[in-house]
């Protein structure tokens, strides 16, 4: 896979709350014939996704990436905390994916646009489709699960989210985020970036519950029939339950007659499978994907 690459714009879109969301673009060598946006997950940021994007450029899409409210770059501009999204909120955040896929649909006119969402990108992602399946010609859920099955166990919603559960079947452990990938050099970059490693605010975590539980009734699931959606996991991710919580999510999306849901399950990787051991495959694979199902011809 080809070594990540620094973007070729920077730029800062307004939402509706006039938080400003920054936001990154990378260009293809030759003239793009797809787009992709980069939904990013909890505690870290969109330049984390740069070798994702340098094998995306590679196969002619343009790529966009952003840092969500409470994260990265956007921290800074809205004068909060890490963590914390302010007065928009869990919805500002799903809000904010539109805000990305309408200018990049705008600056890339005709072209199909695959959505990438991960971890808590993808929750977002999920929510987003309910209503807006209709802006995007395929989507792609990474690290993914149904998480409003995950609520019963929570019980207060109102309290402060603990992720240390997560790394419970690889303890001993050396760093407390052996839950994220097999790959040491790649838990460790985690660890030594000042923006990795944290939560978001309580009433958002919550916000981010609530919104799911739409999903729970295929009844309620109102995504186009004929949206290509990829979901693909690593077998030992706690956030899926090592599955339990991500076949579930399959089934609801059939049961609401999506007809063109793919599962990808690598054995023994973990949460962060474009961090993984085995990443080249799982980039190879996406990107076959992406080419069927966005119905683009490379080379």
């Amino acid at each position: 896979m080809p070594s990540g690459i620094t973007p070729s714009q920077q730029f800062t879109i307004s939402s509706a709350d006039d938080t400003d969301i920054v936001a990154y673009r990378w260009d293809p060598a030759a003239t793009p014939t797809s787009v992709t946006v980069l939904v990013h997950g909890m505690g870290e940021h969109a330049l984390r996704y740069a070798d994702v994007a340098a094998a995306l450029n590679e196969r002619g899409a343009v790529v966009y990436g952003y840092d969500h409210r409470g994260h990265g770059q956007t921290v800074a501009g809205a004068g909060l905390e890490p963590g914390d999204l302010g007065a928009g909120g869990w919805e500002g955040l799903v809000d904010d994916i539109g805000l990305v896929v309408t200018k990049a649909r705008e600056e890339n006119p005709g072209l199909p646009v695959l959505l990438i969402g991960h971890s808590m990108g993808s929750f977002a992602s999920q929510q987003y489709l309910l209503d807006h399946s209709g802006d995007v010609d395929a989507a792609v859920l990474s690290g993914t699960a149904s998480i409003d099955l995950l609520e019963p166990a929570l019980g207060d919603l109102d309290g402060p989210m603990d992720l240390a559960a997560f790394n419970a079947r690889f303890e001993p452990a050396r760093t407390g985020y052996e839950w994220l990938s097999r790959d040491e050099e790649q838990v460790d970059r985690y660890v030594a970036d000042p923006m990795c490693g944290f939560g978001i605010d309580a009433t958002a975590a919550k916000g981010m519950f609530v919104g799911a539980r739409r999903l729970a009734d295929p009844a309620n699931i109102e995504i186009r029939n004929d949206l290509p959606i990829y979901i693909v996991v690593g077998s030992y991710d706690p956030v899926n339950g090592e599955l339990a919580l991500v076949n579930p999510l399959v089934d609801r999306l059939r049961a609401a007659g999506v007809d063109d849901v793919t599962l990808k399950v690598y054995d023994e990787a973990r949460h962060e499978v474009f961090n993984e051991t085995n990443r080249d495959e799982v980039i190879d694979d996406l990107l076959a994907w992406a080419d069927d199902a966005l119905k683009v011809t490379t080379g």
